[in-house]
């Protein structure tokens, strides 16, 4: 192949010429594939500036509160491509996470996501309710997988902190060819060993809003001062 075939055409407009970019090491794991898209890189945020704003294959949309349609149907608004939503199953179980399912699927999520401490039963309702895919969120190594695979799940998400990578080794020794998405960590290095233990896909925190603004000030203030410098030659 020739280096020009090789090149990829890069095309912004004038206003949007910045993004968050996912790691370029990404694009070495296999991906998963989910009613025909192939995703590989997933933004985790629930930030709708920065998920309008973005180069990766989904969003997995979690956060430290009990699941409302309000802010999925916020998400789901600005996104430009799937939507992976949290439906709780810590606080929130039973009926209401079965409902909320249902609601993300009314609303074109490509999947439903449940926290770890969800139990069997939750699951097995959110399976019988819905027809997208159930993401599971494992924590660590000691978690019953098999239970939550047999009620339903059909992904792992595998959130261990620094043991992430210990974790997916230890589960691809029993599940070598299930579905498995994790935490990519804070380093190339830390997403290469995720990838390498076995990851499909990978999930990145982007930088803050306050993070993405304290380097555009500080662009800001370089160009008032050499405005100021060549009003004054």
């Amino acid at each position: 192949m020739t280096e020009s075939k090789k090149k990829i055409p890069h095309v912004f407009s004038d206003l949007r010429q910045e993004i968050v970019e996912m790691p370029e090491i990404i694009k070495s794991c296999s991906g998963i594939r989910i009613y025909g898209r192939r995703i590989k890189s997933i933004l985790f945020s629930t930030d709708v500036s920065i998920i309008a704003n973005n180069n990766a294959d989904a969003v997995l949309a979690v956060y430290p509160f009990t699941p409302a349609p309000t802010i999925l149907k916020s998400i789901m608004l600005v996104a430009s491509v799937p939507v992976l939503a949290g439906v709780g199953g810590g606080l929130t179980t039973g009926d209401r996470s079965a409902n909320m399912s249902l609601f993300a699927e009314s609303e074109g999520a490509f999947a439903v996501v449940v926290n770890a401490p969800t139990d069997v039963k939750t699951i097995q309702k959110i399976n019988q309710m819905i027809d997208i895919p159930i993401i599971y969120t494992v924590v660590s190594e000691f978690t019953d997988i098999v239970s939550r695979i047999e009620a339903g799940v059909d992904i792992l998400n595998i959130s261990g902190g620094e043991q992430t990578s210990q974790i997916i080794k230890k589960i691809r020794q029993d599940f070598p060819d299930f579905p498995i998405m994790a935490t990519g960590g804070p380093t190339e290095e830390t997403i290469r060993e995720a990838i390498e233990a076995g990851a499909n896909a990978i999930t990145m925190t982007p930088p803050t809003n306050g993070e993405l603004f304290k380097s555009k000030m500080k662009k800001y203030r370089k160009l008032a001062k050499e405005e100021m410098s060549n009003k004054e030659v």
